[in-house]
């Protein structure tokens, strides 16, 4: 599964372009693939002022994930095989 995430100290946000390449204002759930191909079709073109937004992979078979934030860069929380994983 993939998830988009800010990776760099600001905040989570997303570019004008962005939010037209979706064809809406409002900024889906992290796992939707329609924001993942956005961010990977548009690079550095996505992020909103003070983001740095990046793509991760956790594994499919995941059971719960959260996104954790401290100043704006964010890391993922996630369950896998019964253990707690942290990228």
């Amino acid at each position: 599964m993939e998830l988009v995430i800010n990776n760099c100290f600001g905040g989570f946000g997303l570019s004008k372009k962005a939010h037209a390449w979706l064809g809406t204002p409002n900024t889906p759930d992290r796992d939707d693939p329609r924001l993942v191909e956005c961010v990977r079709t548009l690079g550095e073109e996505a992020n909103g002022p003070d983001a740095e937004l990046d793509i991760i992979e956790i594994p499919d078979d995941a059971t719960d994930w959260e996104i954790e934030e401290y100043d704006g860069a964010e890391s993922v929380i996630y369950v896998s095989g019964g253990k707690i994983h942290h990228l």
